[in-house]
This record gives structure tokens, sequence and C-alpha cells, in this order.
């Protein structure tokens, strides 16, 4: 499986708010890095992160993907649930593979 389909595959398993199945597609010291905001190290805080906030499973509307060797380029726009209030944000993501895994996370988000 390329690293777009991996990306794609996992991110299948988000809108299905499957959260157990999309961490299977990470490595144990994965990162996520929100830029100018807050960095998630491990899985643990990964998983925690996504039982806080994809408490309903968000929105996506991929605009396109680029994929170039261990990087995969997300970009579009994701909405997220709070309080039964969706709130839209565009968003650049750019994902780090090893060894067919997703190991990094430079999240790059505006709310519209």
């Amino acid at each position: 499986m390329n690293n777009k389909t991996v990306l794609e595959t996992a991110n299948a398993a988000i809108l299905r708010g499957d959260h157990e199945t999309f961490l299977t597609f990470c490595t144990e010291s994965v990162q996520w890095i929100f830029v100018g905001d807050r960095v998630l190290s491990g899985k643990e805080e990964v998983r925690r992160y996504l039982a806080e906030t994809y408490k309903k499973p968000p929105k996506f509307d991929v605009d396109f993907m680029i994929g170039e060797g261990d990087y995969v380029t997300a970009v579009g726009k994701i909405s997220l649930s709070e309080n039964d209030e969706w709130t839209e944000y565009d968003y650049c993501d750019v994902w780090r593979f090893e060894n067919g895994l997703m190991a990094e996370l430079r999240a790059f988000v505006i709310e519209k």
C-alpha cells in the first residue's frame, strides 16, 4: 500500500469514528505538530486527542494530496463539531511516513 493510500484508508477510519483502526496506521512514537499551537507525542496522546476532539467524526473535504518519497501533503477543509455546532477550518497536513506508517504530522490549520 503506498503512503497516499495509507493516509486515505486511515482517514476513512476517522470518518467512521474508528480511532483504533486509525492508530494502527501510526508508529508508536507518532508526533502531531499543530504549528503555532501544540505537539502531541506518541499514540496515547493522539488517542486522547481523538477522543476529546472527534467525539463526533469530523467532516473532510480534501482538495488534493501530493505524495513524494516519505511524505504526503493533504490540503482541504475540515469541519469539527463542538457542542453541536460545526466549525470549518482550512488545513494543510504534511505527513511523514516510516516503513509505511504515519510517523509525523505537521498540521497548519486556520479557522474560516
